[in-house]
């Protein structure tokens, strides 16, 4: 049976999951719907035989189309679409799925409204973290599952995603994309190490989280001259409304079966100015250890300054590039590597079993509310406590200053204190 997908979303991370979906078996893409006519991904859509690559004017046309509907629109889109399909629902679609890249929402009340509608539709849910899905991550899971089992499971888990910034105006906007890199970011670090250091063949949600800290720094884009660069090519001002470009902090679990506290440590960055994007993952347990590091690749090219002329396009080599001569780490499939085609075969294969996906959109709320617990932490300068029910009654209705634009008030600036 062919699942037809139907593609809400022009830009990036569409673009990534289309090049995934190119290594998966028994899909279609049915159609697109995006702000902006996809043509760029129709067209690639045609070239590698996914579909006809059709483009509908409405995502509700969209839904009555196809099996699947992802979500791969910006952020702050996210409650508009989900209107829509609630409204499709009511006028004949039927779907089999909802897929939403991560983050859900940009707070958890619009997180839980997302996930409400979705139960309204009645469909199952998935919510993409690739990074959980990566390919080096897993096996390490498997190979270290009986060492676990017998020396104790993993004490420490950090995990950092760290590049020079993103592709898209709305991304530098706190306001649209619900923060800074710690909002689009720092959701992928949370939840690999809470992956990381749950015990191989229990729940994803097994381990408790009950403190978070955090720390947010505006260390390079907050600087004159880059945020003058920022607002030409964006339009976006950091020195009115700006968002963090580091965060790091930890997430501490508890075990309840076994009474066993772990932590995990984040950090997250917009000014990683090497190679390009960087995840680094580690994980330290008693007697063993486990570490991923996506830079080092079996392949390396050198480009020298004369050659470097002729690069047509430096993120051939590896996303968000920064270089286009020199010593060169080359992946030549990141969608594998990052865990897109894994995360897509986890679903097809959900939808033929009947079993439900890893990741749904209820782990994607709480997802959203350690990364709010954490803007809360780092904002109020205290360890926030999440066992104690009116700092989760605060959570739920809490936006960050730097999401509502006022990130000067909180975020430290040259020739501010």
């Amino acid at each position: 049976m062919t699942v037809r997908i139907g593609v809400v979303g022009g830009g990036f991370v569409a673009g990534f999951h289309l090049r995934a979906l190119t290594a998966v078996r028994g899909v279609e893409v049915a159609g697109l719907a995006s702000r902006t006519a996809p043509e760029g991904l129709a067209a690639f859509v045609r070239e590698h035989e996914l579909g006809e690559g059709r483009i509908y004017e409405s995502v509700a046309e969209l839904a009555l189309n196809c099996d699947v509907v992802a979500l791969f629109a910006p952020n702050f889109t996210r409650l508009a679409v989900m209107e829509e399909l609630v409204k499709a629902t009511k006028t004949g679609a039927r779907l089999q799925a909802l897929v939403c890249e991560k983050p859900l929402a940009r707070n958890v009340a619009e997180a839980r409204r997302v996930a409400a509608m979705a139960r309204e539709i009645g469909a199952p849910t998935a919510y993409f973290e690739n990074q959980i899905y990566l390919p080096t991550l897993r096996a390490a899971r498997t190979q270290l599952g009986a060492v676990a089992g017998k020396m104790g499971p993993l004490h420490l888990a950090r995990a950092a995603e760290e590049h020079s910034g993103p592709h898209n105006s709305w991304f530098w906007d706190p306001t649209q994309q619900g923060g800074g890199v710690l909002s689009d970011m720092g959701c992928h670090s949370i939840a690999v190490g809470w992956y990381l250091l749950t015990p191989v063949g229990k729940p994803i949600d097994h381990l408790r989280p009950v403190r978070v800290q955090a720390e947010l720094g505006l260390l390079k884009w907050g600087q004159p001259q880059w945020s003058a660069a920022l607002k030409d090519r964006f339009g976006v001002d950091y020195q009115n409304a700006p968002a963090e470009d580091f965060a790091t902090g930890t997430v501490t679990f508890h075990n309840p079966e076994t009474d066993h506290y772990s932590l995990a440590q984040f950090t997250v960055s917009w000014m990683y100015d090497k190679q390009g994007l960087r995840l680094l993952i580690d994980g330290l347990g008693p007697g063993y250890a486990v570490e991923v590091n996506t830079l080092r690749s079996p392949l390396e090219i050198f480009i020298g300054a004369e050659a470097a002329t002729e690069v047509a396009d430096a993120e051939l080599a590896l996303e968000k590039s920064t270089a286009s001569q020199g010593l060169l780490a080359v992946h030549p499939n990141e969608p594998e590597l990052y865990g897109y085609v894994e995360e897509w075969r986890d679903l097809l294969e959900a939808l033929a079993t009947g079993r439900p996906p890893l990741l749904d959109w209820d782990y994607g709320v709480e997802i959203v509310r350690l990364t709010m617990a954490a803007y809360l932490a780092a904002e109020e300068k205290r360890v926030v406590d999440l066992t104690d029910p009116a700092t989760n009654d605060h959570l739920e209705n809490y936006v960050p200053l730097i999401q509502q634009g006022r990130g000067a008030e909180t975020l430290l600036l040259p020739g501010r204190r």
